[in-house]
This record gives C-alpha cells, sequence and structure tokens, in this order.
C-alpha cells in the first residue's frame, strides 16, 4: 500500500511540468502501463488529475483548489515565530514581521531586544512605509504599474535628513530592494535607529512577508548591524522553505 502511495504521489510532481499520456507516466514510475492507469484512474476519481480529450493526463481541478486553500489557511505568524525567537536569542536585537494589507504595511510579531534601550513599536500598527525597510521589501515585489501608481499618492514625511523625499526616490530605492533582495533603513524614521530586513517568500517566489532586525545606534553601529544581513536572509530563507512546504521546521542560528 505504501508503494502504492509513494508511486501516485510521485505522479503529481510530473503532471505539475505539463499533462502527460499513460506511456510516460509509466515510464516516469518505471511501472507497466496497466499499474500507471490503475494509479491515475484512482487520483482521477478523488479530482487530484483529469484525463483531457487527448489522453493526456493533467493536475486536477479539486487538488489546485485544496492547494489554495491550504495556503490561505497558513499562519505566516505562527510558522515564522521560532524563527524570529532564535534570531533574537542568537543576535539580542528587535525583530520584526510585517505584511502589506490594503495600502498599508502592519507588523504582526515582534521580539523584543534584550537590550535596555527598545522600539517603540506595536504589533498590528503601521509602519512608516516610505522609510522603513520591511515596507520597501513587500512594496518592491508589486507589479510595477502598481507600484508606481502606490508611489505617486504616497506622503514623504520627513522623518529625519535621510528620509526618502519623493516618489522618483522611493520608485528608485525599490528598484534597487528588488534587484538585491533585502533592504535597510538606517536613520531615515528615527536618526538613531537601523533597521536590515529580508523577505518572506511563498511557493510561487512572491514576498508574503518581511522579516528585519532594529537596533539603535548606543547598542550597535550601522555598519555593525550589516554583518548580520547574512543571518537575517538566511533566518528569511528558512521561513520560507517551512512555509512554502519545501523543507520542515528547522533551527537558523
Amino acid at each position: 500500500m505504501s508503494q502504492s502511495v509513494d508511486r501516485a504521489l510521485s505522479i503529481l510532481p510530473l503532471l505539475a511540468q505539463g499533462p502527460a499520456n499513460l506511456g510516460e507516466v509509466a515510464g516516469h514510475l518505471s511501472v507497466h502501463k496497466t499499474t500507471a492507469l490503475r494509479l491515475l484512474r484512482t487520483l482521477h476519481q478523488h479530482g487530484m488529475v483529469y484525463r483531457q480529450s487527448d489522453q493526456r493526463y493533467r493536475l486536477g481541478a479539486r487538488l489546485i483548489a485544496l492547494a489554495q486553500e491550504a495556503m490561505e489557511n497558513l499562519d505566516i505568524r505562527e510558522i515564522a515565530h521560532p524563527h524570529l525567537v532564535r534570531l533574537n536569542e542568537h543576535c539580542g536585537h528587535t525583530v520584526h514581521l510585517a505584511v502589506y494589507e490594503e495600502d498599508e504595511v502592519l507588523y504582526i510579531d515582534k521580539v523584543e531586544s534584550r537590550y535596555p534601550v527598545r522600539m517603540y513599536s506595536r504589533i498590528g500598527k503601521p509602519v512608516a512605509i516610505t522609510v522603513a525597510a520591511a515596507a520597501k521589501l513587500l512594496l518592491a515585489d508589486l507589479p510595477e504599474a502598481e507600484r508606481r501608481i502606490l508611489a505617486e499618492r504616497l506622503d514623504y514625511p520627513m522623518y529625519t535628513a535621510r528620509s526618502t523625499p519623493n516618489a522618483p526616490a522611493f520608485l528608485r530605492e525599490l528598484d534597487k530592494v528588488r534587484e538585491q533582495g533585502w533592504a535597510t533603513d538606517l536613520g531615515g524614521h528615527e536618526e538613531s535607529i537601523n533597521c536590515v530586513a529580508a523577505p518572506i517568500r511563498g511557493a510561487d517566489g512572491r514576498v508574503v512577508a518581511a522579516m528585519s532586525v532594529s537596533a539603535p545606534n548606543v547598542v550597535v553601529t550601522a555598519d555593525e548591524l550589516l554583518t548580520l544581513l547574512p543571518l537575517v536572509r538566511r533566518t528569511a530563507d528558512d521561513i520560507s522553505g517551512e512555509y512554502s512546504g519545501r523543507t520542515s521546521a528547522k533551527g537558523t542560528a
């Protein structure tokens, strides 16, 4: 029975690459056509595969619907939180998790710094969208036309001399972030606070959330904080892998 289940499940990645006929499925599994046909019929009965008029098989609507439902019910905060805690234990600084919803970037999780000087930020509170590192990552992943429309209607408060001053500058920054795959806020919101952030991606490669590490200058300099970037990116990749189903939960640091 376990061998049959294994073979049936092995059919799905093959069909994800495109329709295949009975002979191709049998060859992929290294089994006789009658065995492959029995497996395909079972999958067909459950809506996992569909037989086209040309007698080739493709993934079924039921499988796609189940995948979509599973993705909608995934809680990125629940998946990410243990990783954020481990990162905080390693570096000691404030760690945030943020998402983009209805033209706002919101913190949905936070692990406090172990140092006496802490950041004033709250779960559920919108971030400074034009300067925050997490916001840059989330907005940089939007389609170009959507990025431009959003950039044109945003306000650009000058929190500090390093704040993003206008839409053209913001779009240039988003292009840079999109290309390099990470973001910073080095005194753009508060002169004394620096931040590095990395994206969390879903199975389709799109950015579903962003995580960041922030610290005041009195604790570490901007250059010292930037040395944590490889660890931050590795943590984000671990969360991405678990969220998308590519890997199981594991330690980061």
